[in-house]
């Protein structure tokens, strides 16, 4: 599916068409890997391994692109500075700041009904 080019109207960002810009943007940061990288980078910046060694589990592939498609939406920024070895370094730009804010809720929510959920689990696979 191609999506359809940002117009500037509401329907181009409309998240119940299948081919809005939203709904892809929304596709991209909603995934657990990329909220994680946003919430380790918090006001830090990190280097790739910095980076990976906060965001336990996810392998150098999976960061790479997360990254890549967080730098896309321009919400992390890249700085490769040029020394040798190269040093690279991943911050959050304004709009990675403002998302981290949602990501924020997002955690407090889950900590807050953390022991619900469990239960619930627990009961609907018994």
């Amino acid at each position: 599916m191609v999506t359809k080019q940002f117009s500037g109207t509401a329907d181009a960002a409309d998240l119940r068409r299948a081919d809005s810009l939203g709904r892809e943007i929304f596709s991209d940061v909603a995934n657990k890997w990329a909220l994680l990288i946003i919430e380790a980078l918090g006001e830090h910046t990190l280097r790739f391994g910095e980076l990976r060694n906060e965001v336990e589990g996810i392998s150098h592939k999976m960061l790479t692109q997360n990254l890549r498609m967080l730098e896309r939406n321009g919400l992390v920024e890249r700085t490769v500075h040029p020394v040798v070895p190269p040093r690279v370094e991943y911050t959050l730009t304004d709009p990675g700041q403002a998302l981290r804010v949602t990501i924020d809720g997002l955690c407090a929510w889950t900590h807050q009904h953390f022991a619900h959920i469990e239960a619930s689990r627990h009961r609907f696979d018994a």
